[in-house]
């Protein structure tokens, strides 16, 4: 079974595609984009330290989570050997609006399990943006090699995504999860329609 009948099983879809034309601004502006990515998998280790730490208390999370920041630094690491291949340097980091606009809709209070919930959903939806942007990096690039460790990128963040999701069904209520995060991809479609498309972004 490919990645693409795999995945269709287990993740809803977003309901707003990236517009076409990020892509080819990407590619013109890849020494940015690299950059930026660099950070992103960064965030994401860093995230998933985050929930370990405060959620120490459920052992699941601590299960599920520590490979995935292993896996989030090792992009890390790669995405850093592709700048340093194509002469590019690790700069400021930049302040990531997407994830800037996702952190507001998380709900405040309730129950530790709750919490946990949003917090797993909010990652879960942002490893799916960046399973779907790699995916057409790996499709649309020239870059042979970028074109091949894109595609790699895509078939691991579609993991990451499953695993916060089914993560969050776990801990919480499965059909007050499930409601929740068709709230979710609504809200995360409209944040990505109203968000400029940059050049020095990834999302």
């Amino acid at each position: 079974m490919n990645w693409e009948e795999s995945t269709k099983q287990k993740m809803l879809h977003l309901q707003l595609p990236t517009d076409p034309r990020w892509v080819n601004i990407a590619e013109m502006n890849i020494g940015e984009i690299l950059v930026d990515h660099a950070y992103c998998e960064q965030k994401a280790a860093s995230s998933c330290i985050s929930l370990i730490v405060n959620f120490y208390d459920f052992k699941e999370v601590t299960e599920v989570l520590t490979p995935v920041v292993a896996e989030e630094w090792g992009h890390f690491e790669r995405v850093l050997e592709h700048m340093e291949k194509r002469g590019y340097k690790l700069s400021k980091p930049r302040k990531d609006e997407y994830v800037i606009k996702l952190s507001e809709f998380v709900k405040k209070g309730g129950s530790r399990p709750q919490q946990l919930s949003e917090l797993l959903l909010m990652n879960a939806l942002i490893e799916a943006r960046s399973c779907e942007r790699f995916k057409l990096l790996s499709n649309q690039i020239k870059d042979e090699e970028l074109k091949r460790f894109y595609y790699e990128l895509m078939v691991s963040e579609a993991g990451h995504y499953v695993n916060f999701i089914e993560l969050a069904r776990e801990i919480h209520n499965k059909e007050l999860v499930n409601e929740r995060w068709k709230e979710w991809l609504a809200y995360e479609a409209e944040v990505i329609r109203n968000l400029e498309i940059r050049a020095d972004r990834m999302h």
